[in-house]
């Protein structure tokens, strides 16, 4: 085994080093309090590796995102969000047979217990669709047993099932619909917007494009690997809390406009712009060149991709597919082309290595399916959803410790009161 050397206060000290099956290096500082009394500091833990894990891997520096060794382009080309979701939560692929059962049961545990239904109808209509999921979900500890003697194959479909319930029921109780319920021989992204459109005054057919990009939109949010959201996951699953409010957890954590907010962002950002009469993109652009102005350009740049986000590629021929299909002329799409331009040829932007990034263009495709702008990070929830599950589940077959991170202490020495 190699190791590492620190020299530190004149001592000298071995860490092992380990390295990952894609040759990613760590260095393993477990006992480096123990023999030196010293931590590392590393505010945001943007380079301190928290766990192993055999989900997912991403090389920021090359663009590369793959779950469990596949590609993301040849997932989103050939494979449904349900066999995704199967192979980052139980490690393998499902067969015909397989996911032919695992769609049925995803219909019949979408239904919501009745008092449910009575907790829901009971938040203002004004409240974010984000508190409601977030609130919902961690419900679902009173309703259905989660401990760690219920089988996890069924709190997982439980959990994926009801939650897309949650987040369509809220958007009906909002217009003033009745629910519509899902069917058992649709796929996820069918139902969802079954779920969502459909109306009992006639039949609806879910459009074969739009289903596709939904269901594209799923697999690249599906896992990230320790990011903000899952990280928060496993460390609140440290503690044994149940899935369910480890999962209610990562809604919150997923929440933030730096996080899962930043599709939502983007959105409201080309909103201005457009709808300012006096400026125009080129004017925004200058204001985000500037270290005086409070504007932000949202959805460039990425804290792990240093080249490109395969996803922002893979969204973007998605976002002119639908809006092709659909006949959309969006204002807010040319404004986004332009600003797209502008970041990839501008010195400025070149130089920090700003590029479009995920939640630059699904904001654009959500927004052409009819999802409401409140409800953008709710679908980043709901595909993210199977990440979250199989972190949680691979940390509790690992026993992972609790997670107790330390500081460094800048306030007041010991003083008399």
């Amino acid at each position: 085994m190699s190791t590492a050397h620190l020299d530190l206060n004149g001592n000298k000290y071995e860490l092992p080093v380990t390295t990952g099956s894609e040759n990613e290096v760590g260095v393993d500082i477990g006992a480096l309090r123990k023999e030196s009394a010293a931590i590392t500091l590393d505010p945001g833990y943007g380079n301190t590796g928290s766990c192993k894990s055999a989900i997912t891997f991403i090389n920021g520096e090359k663009g590369i995102l793959r779950y469990r060794g596949y590609p993301i382009e040849t997932l989103c080309e050939k494979a449904s969000f349900e066999e995704v979701s199967h192979l980052l939560i139980f490690g393998d692929r499902m067969n015909a047979d397989q996911l032919k059962q695992w769609r049925r049961d995803l219909a019949l545990h979408s239904f919501l217990h009745e008092d449910m239904l009575t907790m829901l109808h009971g938040y203002p209509v004004t409240a974010h669709p984000m508190s409601v999921l977030a609130s919902m979900v961690a419900s679902l500890s009173g309703f259905y047993s989660d401990s760690d003697e219920e089988p996890i194959e069924t709190n997982v479909t439980r959990l994926m099932a009801k939650a897309a319930s949650i987040a369509t029921y809220e958007y009906k109780r909002r217009v003033g619909q009745p629910i519509s319920y899902p069917r058992a021989d649709h796929s996820y992204s069918d139902n969802f917007l079954r779920m969502m459109f459909a109306t009992p005054a006639e039949d609806y057919d879910v459009p074969a494009p739009l289903a596709k990009a939904l269901n594209m939109l799923f697999i690249v949010h599906a896992d990230h690997e320790q990011n903000c959201s899952t990280s928060t996951v496993r460390m609140v699953g440290s503690s044994r809390a149940p899935l369910f409010a480890s999962i209610a957890a990562g809604i919150c954590g997923l929440w933030g406009p730096l996080h899962g907010g930043a599709n939502q962002r983007v959105i409201e950002m080309l909103t201005q712009i457009h709808e300012d009469p006096d400026a125009n993109v080129d004017d925004y652009v200058a204001k985000a060149k500037d270290p005086d102005s409070d504007f932000r350009l949202m959805g460039f740049g990425h804290r792990v991709y240093k080249n490109f986000d395969p996803r922002a590629t893979i969204l973007r021929k998605s976002c002119k597919e639908v809006l092709s299909y659909m006949g959309i002329d969006d204002p807010l799409l040319e404004i986004a082309e332009r600003l797209e331009e502008v970041a990839l040829k501008d010195e400025y932007f070149v130089e920090r290595k700003l590029y479009p990034n995920v939640d630059f263009y699904s904001g654009i495709i959500y927004r052409a399916l009819g999802i409401p702008t409140e409800m953008f990070t709710v679908m980043f929830a709901l595909g993210r959803m199977p990440g979250w599950i199989a972190h949680w589940k691979e940390m509790r077959e690992e026993n992972s410790p609790i997670h107790r991170p330390r500081q460094i202490y800048i306030g007041e020495t010991e003083r008399d009161w």
